[in-house]
């Protein structure tokens, strides 16, 4: 059961970092580089289930870095959860995330918005999961 509520709270967690970060962080510089015009943004868009998806995905991640530090033999300390989580974004999603900005040819200053975004989340995330799992 404490797995679930750190798994709970590290989705929260980065659900509302993509809140911040998305809005009033980078939110206008992240739509001009993605051509998206503010006033249009919310148009024709099904916000419950952009939002509610967004949870999801956050919620699969947290779940997911719990079965990461489940692989190990032995209790993982909570530093090292924080330092898994972090290789885990810089080593395999900002990565991932660079070829397919570099095929779309999407510009570095989108890249650095959306990367510096997946690293601080799930940083936050393996920081959570250290206190609480």
């Amino acid at each position: 059961m404490n797995a679930w509520i750190g798994i709970a709270a590290a989705a929260v967690a980065g659900f509302a970092i993509g809140g911040v970060w998305y809005g009033p962080l980078f939110g206008k510089m992240w739509m001009a580089a993605r051509g998206i015009d503010p006033d249009c943004a919310k148009d024709d868009t099904n916000m419950p289930l952009l939002f509610g998806t967004a949870f999801l995905l956050n919620l699969w991640m947290a779940f997911m870095l719990v079965h990461l530090f489940g692989t190990y033999d032995a209790e993982v300390a909570p530093h090292y959860k924080l330092v898994i989580a972090g290789i885990a974004a810089v080593g395999f999603v900002i990565p991932a995330m660079g070829v397919n900005y570099l095929f779309s040819r999407l510009t570095l200053k989108l890249f650095a918005i959306d990367a510096g975004y997946w690293v601080v989340n799930f940083l936050a995330m393996g920081l959570i999961l250290g206190w609480l799992h």
